[in-house]
């Protein structure tokens, strides 16, 4: 071989050499491409994988938001209702309120209509007890025996009550000694009276008597029986009776045989009935009594007695004789004033008659007037 084709191969194995070192360099280039795109591969899928999680995620957060705005939505709605609910309850509450109110002012009104009424029926009713004067005569001496078969004293006593109307200021009451008169004034419309120096116009009315009562209180008031208080239960209940027939039984101490003891420990109370009369009257007009139940106490006696109402019964009066004036103003002095309305209305030519008895009630005053069963007023 010659040195040109020498020279040649040489060179040609020189560029073999760097070709393959070329190809080497490419071959480690693209290994290292290879490595990236996998790396950038994995990368992307990693990113595409993080990237479906925050989808997945702000899906949820959406959905869960969307859920919170829906139930804030439904809380502001079931708020807003039961606020209207409160409110129609507040408005009921109080229109009750309201009719409980108007209510309680009724009943507070029919309470003092009913307290008048009953006022006035109590001052109506008022019992005023008078017993009356009787003549008596000396009938005989009691026997021993029929005293002592005697154990209570009985009374019966009749309650009336008077009748009467009450005057008030500017008011005359006037009762003539015939019905006719009284008649004759009270068809007059009004009745000029002369006065000194002047005349005063005023009018008759008819006298309407409010209801009166009527009955019998029968009493009796043991002679062997005395009502013992005061006696508080220091002992047991039964050894307390003891001790109260014990003391007294003591005559000394003014007592006497005890037939038998009723005692009530709740109200220290109790009842001693003796064997003879005489005992308990005593005791009851000394009032107080010794009993010795460890220590001596003192306990109050009284008479032992029993009531009972009968014959009741109403009735109302209507005064013929009797007229009321009204209008009556006060120009002088009352008892002036009663003597002129006195002297006009005794003179026929003013209709009027003889007069038997007035009363006439100046401003500022009241007076009750009562009748008795002939119609004569007493103020």
């Amino acid at each position: 071989m010659s040195a040109s084709q020498d020279d040649t191969a040489m060179n040609a194995q020189q560029l073999l050499s760097e070709d393959e070192q070329i190809l080497k360099r490419a071959q480690a280039d693209l290994e290292q491409w290879k490595m990236k795109v996998e790396k950038a591969d994995q990368e992307k899928s990693r990113l595409t994988l993080e990237k479906l999680d925050t989808d997945e995620t702000k899906k949820k957060a959406q959905n869960s938001t969307s859920v919170i705005m829906q139930a804030q939505a439904q809380l502001a709605m079931d708020s807003d209702n039961k606020i209207k609910e409160i409110e129609i309850q507040l408005q009921k509450i109080d229109q009750e309120n309201r009719d409980l109110r108007n209510k309680l002012q009724k009943l507070d009104e029919e309470r003092k209509a009913k307290k008048a009424e009953t006022d006035n029926l109590q001052r109506r009713f008022k019992i005023r007890a008078e017993i009356p004067e009787k003549r008596v005569k000396f009938s005989g001496v009691e026997k021993a025996e029929e005293r002592e078969s005697c154990s209570d004293t009985e009374g019966v006593f009749t309650i009336t009550q008077r009748p009467f109307t009450l005057l008030s200021g500017g008011e005359a009451l006037i009762t003539f000694e015939e019905e006719k008169v009284a008649q004759q004034i009270l068809r007059l419309a009004k009745c000029s009276v002369a006065l000194d120096q002047t005349k005063m116009d005023i009018k008759p009315f008819c006298l309407n008597l409010e209801p009166s009562v009527k009955f019998e209180v029968h009493l009796n008031v043991s002679k062997k029986t005395v009502q013992v208080s005061q006696a508080p239960p220091l002992l047991p209940e039964e050894r307390m009776r003891d001790r109260l027939e014990i003391s007294f039984s003591r005559s000394s101490r003014g007592g006497g045989e005890v037939e038998r003891v009723s005692y009530d420990k709740r109200s220290g109370t109790a009842e001693i009935t003796f064997l003879n009369t005489g005992v308990a009257e005593r005791l009851a007009l000394r009032g107080k009594y010794p009993v010795d139940t460890g220590r001596e106490i003192m306990v109050d006696v009284a008479p032992l007695y029993n009531y009972r109402l009968k014959k009741f019964q109403t009735y109302c009066g209507n005064p013929k004789r009797s007229i009321l004036l009204r209008g009556i103003q006060d120009a002088m002095e009352e008892e002036d004033l009663q003597d002129h309305l006195e002297i006009h209305f005794q003179k026929p030519s003013n209709y009027g008659g003889e007069v038997e008895s007035i009363k006439y009630v100046s401003t500022g005053n009241e007076v009750k007037a009562f009748f008795s069963e002939d119609v004569g007023v007493e103020a």
